[in-house]
């Protein structure tokens, strides 16, 4: 991603529009046009654009990261009109505070990847592919996958919950702006996402790249998935493949605050970089949002920890992830900013520049360790051994807390754990959704300074707003998908 510039320059005229451009006249799930890609060499180009893509201010670079935990019970704001607080007070329709860049930009992203793989079956067909198309195609069938289960958890019910409600349209080629395509199941969405990481597995390289996808991030993202389909067998299995290669290694926890402060880690298995001049936010990026008031200039308070999150950390004052934490706008001592996104206690970025050029790690080792953990309680038959010890190597990071043990170790321990190690990194809320918990807002922290009228201080996944509605642009755009509106919108 060094040259990304140019990249981008290059995929500006050979591949897709940007959606934006013709979002009235098409739906952002249609293709602009077929481009071609020749060699391998083409298609390095469209990867590196699609990683390009995927950390827009719309997806990982912010505002994906940003709804898992607002939307999660971690997350509280004390003021309004900061920046994405609809997300906490969940104030959207169909016509407003929809959300709508989440939809554009993953369909974006996915008219990429389809273009790369309509192109590089051409070849292939043409008896001219090679190993190194075999590794674009393995990266762009994960990368589509990893992006059909964010946009299906957006805006699709939990596979559990009920997979035969609507999920999102399945465009899996490059399809002509006539057609309106419209909204395949839930279970039909995880079918797919599925297929499309078994057959990315078998081309995909085991080597690390940092910036890129490989194997071992293609069996994570299917422990993630199967772990929502409530296959948890088929998770464990996942999981213990990318534990027991050991290709990652967990940090000590003397090595863990650090971490933050450096790109491509031994923990990360799938980092996005962002580069001062790629990317880079700058004032509106991640790290900021989570800095307190004013701590450097363009800092704005937006999103710091609820009580609820603190109560958890704060049941060991030696935590080791205490380290990446900060005093927020409430109080010189009320441990509330996240330090994680601009280069950890030192601010120096994860490259020694500018704190707002900050990769986001998307998937890491300990979230692993906590999938197999859950994985292996919630089977027919519960391993609660197996459960204790890979809970256990991220529980280390809270040195004067007790162990589990097989006859301690419990679902909402493992739970716990996860909010407290992937604090700000986007998850808290999917799982609470699929898991059928209820999720409790810290409201009265920010009373009276915010009223909240579109939500209860308590929600649980039945409440409609849980999911986002389908906006009014693409249905402007594509009427056939208007009969399909999320309920309640």
């Amino acid at each position: 991603m060094k040259n990304i510039k140019i990249l981008i320059t290059i995929l500006s005229i050979v591949l897709l529009s940007s959606c934006s451009d013709f979002l009235d006249v098409k739906p952002t799930n249609s293709a602009a046009s077929e481009t071609s890609i020749t060699n391998a060499n083409d298609a390095k180009v469209a990867i590196n654009g699609l990683m390009r893509s995927m950390v827009n201010s719309n997806y990982y670079s912010r505002n994906f990261i940003m709804y898992g935990d607002a939307k999660g019970g971690d997350f509280a704001i004390y003021a309004q009109g900061r920046g994405l607080d609809g997300l906490y007070t969940f104030n959207h329709s169909q016509t407003s505070g929809n959300y709508g860049g989440f939809w554009a930009q993953m369909y974006d992203c996915i008219l990429q990847v389809n273009n790369l793989l309509t192109n590089i079956e051409k070849i292939e067909a043409e008896g001219l592919g090679d190993a190194a198309l075999l590794e674009y195609k393995g990266q762009a069938l994960t990368a589509r996958a990893l992006i059909y289960f964010d946009l299906v958890r957006l805006y699709g019910k939990p596979y559990n919950m009920d997979k035969e409600s609507y999920g999102v349209p399945l465009v899996l080629d490059l399809v002509d702006a006539s057609e309106k395509p419209t909204r395949a199941s839930v279970e039909e969405v995880y079918n797919q996402i599925v297929s499309d990481l078994a057959e990315g597995a078998n081309t995909i390289s085991k080597s690390v790249k940092n910036g890129f996808l490989n194997y071992y991030a293609n069996k994570a993202i299917e422990a993630r998935v199967k772990l929502h389909m409530n296959d948890f067998s088929g998770a464990l299995v996942a999981a213990e493949e990318v534990i027991n290669d050991k290709k990652y290694t967990l940090y000590a926890n003397d090595k863990w605050v650090n971490s933050w402060s450096t790109a491509f880690g031994s923990e990360s298995i799938f980092e996005l970089g962002i580069y001062e001049n790629e990317a880079d936010l700058g004032t509106s990026s991640l790290g900021y949002y989570l800095l307190r008031l004013a701590k450097i200039k363009g800092a704005s308070g937006w999103f710091m920890a609820s009580d609820y999150y603190l109560q958890r950390l704060g049941e060991d004052a030696d935590d080791i992830r205490w380290g990446i934490m900060d005093y927020d706008e409430t109080s010189p001592t009320r441990f509330g900013s996240s330090l994680k996104y601009v280069g950890g206690p030192n601010m120096n970025g994860d490259k020694g520049g500018k704190v707002s050029a900050t990769n986001v790690k998307v998937i890491r080792l300990s979230e692993v360790y906590l999938i197999a953990a859950e994985a292996a309680i919630q089977q027919s038959t519960p391993n609660k051994m197996k459960a204790a010890t890979y809970l256990n190597e991220i529980r280390k990071r809270s040195p004067n807390i007790d162990l589990a043990t097989e006859a301690t170790v419990s679902l909402k321990m493992i739970i716990d754990e996860k909010s407290k190690e992937l604090f700000a990194e986007g998850h808290r809320y999917f799982d609470m959704l699929r898991l059928g918990w209820d999720i409790e807002f810290n409201d009265d922290f920010i009373y009276p300074n915010v009223l909240i009228p579109h939500r209860e201080k308590i929600i649980d996944r039945t409440f409609f707003k849980t999911i986002l509605p389908i906006p009014q642009d693409e249905i402007d755009a594509n009427p056939a998908i208007g009969a399909q509106q999320n309920p309640g919108y």
